[in-house]
């Protein structure tokens, strides 16, 4: 790699968003630097090597569709693929567009600074280095390893075990053959890692703070004809996912779930529960927003869990009370099951919280100690925007992003793509974008094509800044409230809104419009000059 240090772009992020962006800016013409973390390609999925880790969207759908020759060369082993053969999907492409020789590893960024008199970016690495480059890309998504949430926990330092995060997990394989393992969290992370480690641990202890809604992840081998057949109509496929409200084309029952009989909605959650995956939350077109309809397939679930876990205490334990789907959407395999074990125990954190890490496991409140060998933070991330405001990034005026954003308080974005006061600054499925509530290299595409046609035409019309006017992004963050307020989504406590961070403010900056109307949106914003957006070109800086 050559010592250049000006780019025409520099990107934040190795994994399906850097990858992509760095080859779109590459071919047409645009020196680029991506700087990532870790130490190979990959993002999320370099990191969440925990037990069980597997991709909850299809992988027929889960993987990059610009190019109809990788779709073509690559071929999924099962419905829903675990980390290592994603990773080895990533690092296919990689080899196949051949991207590493503008990726820098190992290489973690500690900030930028727009600089107004030069109109460029510097860019800071941990390391005491510094670039510049005309736009700055961020690429780390709304999860990222920099921004994993280790609870604050007295006593944490004195563990004489070992403990590991979900999201930062060691490349090696732990061993949990007879030890006693503790795992904090039922989240996403929590529901897959639980099952595979029980298998193997002497005994585990779940500290569960909030019951899940979990439904069966129905996972099994593809049939060759089946892969064949979706490579055939890649074409369809392609033009479906983008169109589609999810990334994903499926269809959902346009009636309401109070429209049925008892019966029939019976009938329609059983034949969901059976496909596995997400069919139940397309199983009727309100169930997100009317509390009622909810409340029929919460049930529905909340049934299933009692008829699995033998068990009735803890069952009414692992029962949850919000609107199904309006935390994180999980699927699994034997969740619920493996309490069915006897060397399994559920303690409910809510009745007794975690009163201390001590040397040899967890106190709580009630006075019982668990002892433990190793500890498993299934904790999850500052999601959303603590990916960015882990980083000192400064726009016109040195404003900081954490003062312009009180800290989370206060968010406003345009198009969860850029931000008033930070020129030539482009967030790749920032908040306020439809980003997670989906699958997301489909979101992933849509912003990064929009974002190299933008800087192509920025050469092309000389123009030297871009940034998003004030008011255009004070109203896009009103619509994104608006519409979240007329949802069941803005009524949960989840890592959405940020309520799994102590003392973060709650916020949910995530756009419901889906993503087919999403790409229609900013499309037009594009084909109209880039409304919404100040232009200036070098004459008039």
């Amino acid at each position: 790699m050559s010592n250049q240090n000006t780019f025409d772009a520099v990107v934040i992020g190795a994994g399906f968003a850097g990858m992509y962006m760095l080859h779109r800016l590459r071919n047409a013409g645009f020196s680029t630097r991506v700087y990532e973390k870790g130490g190979g390609v990959g993002g999320a999925w370099y990191w969440s090597r925990y037990p069980g880790a597997r991709c909850d969207s299809e992988s027929i759908y889960y993987n990059y569709t610009f190019s109809e020759e990788i779709y073509q060369e690559w071929s999924w082993s099962s419905r829903y693929p675990e980390q290592a053969e994603i990773l080895r999907y990533l690092n296919f492409v990689a080899d196949k567009l051949d991207l590493r020789r503008d990726i820098q590893f190992d290489s973690e960024i500690a900030g930028a600074a727009y600089d107004e008199a030069n109109n460029h970016w510097r860019i800071d690495l941990k390391d005491g280095t510094s670039v510049t480059a005309k736009y700055l890309i961020t690429g780390m998504g709304c999860i990222s390893v920099n921004a994993t949430n280790i609870p604050q926990i007295k006593g944490l330092d004195s563990f004489e075990g070992a403990w590991y995060h979900t999201g930062a997990w060691p490349h090696d394989k732990v061993d949990f053959t007879g030890k006693r393992v503790g795992v904090i969290g039922t989240g996403s992370s929590g529901v897959q890692s639980i099952p595979v480690i029980a298998q193997e641990a002497e005994h585990l202890t779940v500290f569960q703070r909030t019951p899940q809604y979990s439904v069966p992840a129905g996972n099994h081998p593809y049939d060759p004809a089946f892969i064949q057949q979706a490579k055939e109509n890649f074409s369809d496929l392609r033009r479906q996912m983008h169109e589609s409200m999810g990334g994903i084309p499926v269809e959902t029952n346009n009636r309401s779930a109070l429209d049925d009989t008892t019966e029939e909605r019976e009938r329609i959650y059983e034949s969901g529960w059976g496909k596995g995956g997400f069919y139940m939350l397309n199983a009727y077109n309100d169930l997100m927003i009317n509390e009622e309809a909810n409340e029929t397939v919460s049930e529905f679930i909340r049934t299933k869990i009692r008829d699995t876990v033998q068990d009735s205490e803890v069952a009414e334990k692992l029962m949850p009370t919000y609107y199904f789907g309006t935390k994180r959407a999980i699927i699994d395999t034997h969740y619920y099951e493996t309490f069915n074990r006897d060397n399994v125990t559920l303690v409910d954190v809510r009745r007794t919280p975690i009163q201390e890490v001590t040397a040899k496991g967890i106190r709580t409140t009630d006075g019982g100690e668990h002892e433990l060998d190793i500890l498993v933070f299934a904790t999850g991330y500052d999601g959303m925007t603590g990916p960015l405001l882990k980083l000192d990034l400064r726009g016109k005026g040195n404003v900081s992003l954490r003062e312009k954003w009180a800290d989370g308080a206060d968010v406003k974005t345009y198009l969860g793509i850029a931000m008033a006061d930070f020129p030539n600054m482009f967030m790749i499925t920032g908040p306020q974008s439809p980003s997670v509530l989906g699958n997301v290299p489909v979101a992933i595409e849509q912003h990064v094509e929009w974002i190299s046609n933008c800087i192509q035409h920025l050469h092309d019309h000389g123009v030297e800044t871009i940034e998003a006017q004030a008011d255009a992004q004070a109203q896009w963050s009103s619509h994104c409230r608006e519409l979240a307020d007329h949802t069941l989504y803005s009524k949960a406590d989840s890592w959405y809104t940020g309520a799994n961070i102590e003392g973060k403010p709650r916020g949910f900056n995530i756009y419901l419009g889906g993503y087919g109307p999403y790409n229609q949106k900013i499309t037009d914003i594009a084909a109209k000059g880039y409304e919404g957006f100040s232009l200036k070109t070098s004459a008039a800086v």
